[in-house]
């Protein structure tokens, strides 16, 4: 597999000292296909600057079953991250005193009593909680496919409007698909793991969209090179809302985009319980389905009163995919998952929300 080197772009920390409402937010998934568990880690920081209602930050996690934890960071003084690539953490206390930065895995180990620190390849953490519980893992990454093709320079998720200031908030998949190695201490069992399927992206800006919807895989049956990620929303534009859609598939080194700006994308998407999008650009179909019939898990997202339980999630959802060729009707790529990652979340939600077309 062909290993780009140079960053994704948005990879690094978008806050630049200014004092408006400011947000940032980082995904990452690892999913054991063998006992068919994921882990999720979901990181934010809100009004770093300080002085705000809304000023901290969060480590949110979801594990097996769908099982929900979360610690909160009062002090954005502890955080860090790069402005130049994906390297970012956030520590309660640690025991020399000096600026939180990146450290050696042992230091880390040996100086932070709770905290994480994460980069395009490694990840560490541990949280305690209340009850005496803790939490730890510690997992390399190699990163296989960004956003785009495999031998291309990585895109911008949203393309290349996402790097002027017009959008809220931003999204960028920062890694599709990668595979992870090493381990993670949950509930007192201890999972290792060789090269598990693992994702990565963020949002920033001043809110979550006003409503949305997210479909991502890359644990699929018999498809062991294969990545989905498609996800709608009603986003501000400037001054105005706009609804829109997008598909991406990185399957054996090539990359199959449908997007506003070369697509024709709809979606049919319940309040819970069912997924439907499909595409067509100049070459190719697709339609991608998602159910789930367990409730959802609620996740807190940032929102312009700072973190609250606006997010619908599960990390076991089946997943249909199809993949086509637009002009003689044969199939690509067929494919399905029972660990799909599956989301609605803002509001209002009174029923389906089906696309403007």
């Amino acid at each position: 597999m062909f290993h780009y080197p140079l960053e994704t772009p948005h990879s690094g920390y978008h806050w630049h000292g200014q004092l408006t409402r400011f947000f940032e937010g980082w995904y990452f998934r690892v999913t054991l296909t063998d006992c068919q568990q994921t882990f999720a880690f979901m990181y934010s920081i809100e009004d770093p600057a300080g002085g705000t209602p809304t000023t901290g930050g969060a480590a949110q996690l979801l594990g097996p079953e769908d099982e929900y934890l979360c610690r909160t960071f009062a002090d954005v003084r502890s955080f860090w991250g790069w402005r130049d690539r994906l390297g970012l953490g956030h520590w309660r206390t640690w025991k020399d005193g000096s600026l939180p930065r990146f450290l050696d895995p042992h230091d880390f180990d040996q100086q932070v009593q709770e905290g994480y620190q994460v980069t395009a390849t490694e990840h560490q953490g541990i949280l305690r909680f209340p009850n005496g519980e803790v939490i730890r893992w510690q997992y390399h990454t190699q990163p296989l496919y960004r956003w785009g093709n495999a031998k291309e320079i990585p895109r911008s998720t949203a393309g290349w409007l996402s790097s002027l200031q017009i959008f809220e908030p931003g999204w960028q998949v920062l890694m599709a698909h990668g595979l992870a190695s090493g381990w993670i201490e949950w509930r007192g069992q201890r999972y290792d793991f060789v090269n598990a399927p693992a994702y990565a992206e963020k949002n920033w800006g001043g809110a979550f969209p006003q409503k949305w919807f997210w479909l991502n895989c890359n644990a699929f049956a018999g498809e062991p090179d294969l990545a989905l990620t498609a996800a709608g929303g009603k986003r501000q534009v400037l001054w105005w809302f706009e609804s829109v859609a997008l598909i991406g598939i990185h399957h054996r080194g090539q990359f199959y985009e449908f997007a506003p700006w070369n697509a024709t994308v709809g979606w049919e998407v319940e309040p819970w319980g069912y997924w439907h999008v499909w595409a067509e650009n100049e070459k190719y179909t697709v339609t991608v389905r998602g159910i789930v019939e367990s409730p959802p898990v609620e996740v807190r997202v940032p929102s312009q009163n700072g973190l609250q339980f606006r997010c619908r999630d599960t990390t076991h959802g089946r997943l249909w995919l199809e993949l086509k060729d637009r002009w003689t009707g044969r199939m690509i790529l067929q494919a399905s998952s029972d660990v799909a990652g599956l989301e609605t979340g803002g509001e209002p939600w009174d029923g389906t929300w089906r696309s403007p077309l």
